[in-house]
């Protein structure tokens, strides 16, 4: 390393001598995904990347369709959308939803091979009258057309997002169905004026999660974290593009 790093967090680093289990969220397992060094410089060296602007609005979508949602859970009856899409099923009420949609505890399985604990932080879940769970991810966000199906390439990460947690529900021993839902907030702006207030078009999408890919994806981490050396970056990662042409202007090692 160059002169020139200085270690920005102790805490939460991977120490491959401790026998402590080692929690690694969805997210960092996403990050893994997309850029192998910067997950390293993360979780092993204690530099994260710069943060990004908080998703205030987003955030608030999130908290009002939880409320919403809730409403239905305690009454055991299904959402008004739920209906209008044909999907047989009513929000979820077990004891453990509020454990599994906070971002500090999420919903947790010790991955013994690699002594990971692997967490992710739900946004709902549904069950059909078999009793099958099915994984509900929010969305929120503004376009211009409707939205009807995940097929632009960064929908990719939103996939993977659902199948970690389908990953996770059924390790922990629960029905789980393949099918889980994406609930799509997409924001009007073709009203007259903005009258204090949103509209929203609201869409369910349906996906069919394979996750086949995480079992080797977490041993592939766990190779990345355990090494002594360090990673390439990923093909299109654009922090590591931006530092590396940083480093050249200034002659710094990278």
């Amino acid at each position: 390393m160059s002169q020139y790093y200085t270690p920005k967090r102790t805490k939460n680093l991977y120490d491959p001598d401790s026998s402590k289990p080692y929690k690694l969220s969805r997210s960092k397992i996403a990050l893994f995904l997309e850029c192998p060094l910067c997950f390293y410089i993360d979780r092993r060296l204690g530099v994260g990347r710069p943060p990004g602007f908080p998703f205030t609005l987003n955030s608030a979508v999130d908290r009002l369709l939880k409320k919403e949602f809730d409403i239905y859970r305690a009454k055991g009856e299904a959402h008004p959308l739920m209906k209008a899409y044909s999907v047989e099923a009513v929000p979820a009420a077990h004891k453990d939803l509020d454990k599994w949609r906070n971002s500090f505890s999420g919903i947790q399985y010790l991955h013994e091979p690699t002594n990971f604990l692997v967490f992710g932080a739900i946004d709902d879940l549904w069950q059909d009258p078999n009793g099958e769970y099915i994984v509900v991810d929010y969305k929120a966000t503004s376009k211009n057309e409707k939205i009807t199906e995940l097929n632009q390439d960064w929908h990719e990460g939103y996939k993977r997002q659902m199948e970690i947690y389908q990953w996770l529900f059924r390790k922990n021993g629960f029905k789980i169905s393949d099918t889980g839902y994406f609930l799509y907030c997409n924001a009007e702006t073709d009203a007259q004026v903005f009258g204090n207030k949103l509209d929203f078009d609201v869409t369910l999408i349906p996906y069919i999660g394979n996750t086949n890919w995480v079992e080797q994806t977490i041993k592939d981490a766990y190779n990345c974290l355990v090494s002594d050396t360090i990673p390439a970056a990923g093909e299109d990662c654009d922090y590591c593009a931006y530092r590396k042409s940083v480093a050249i202007v200034f002659s710094w090692e990278v």
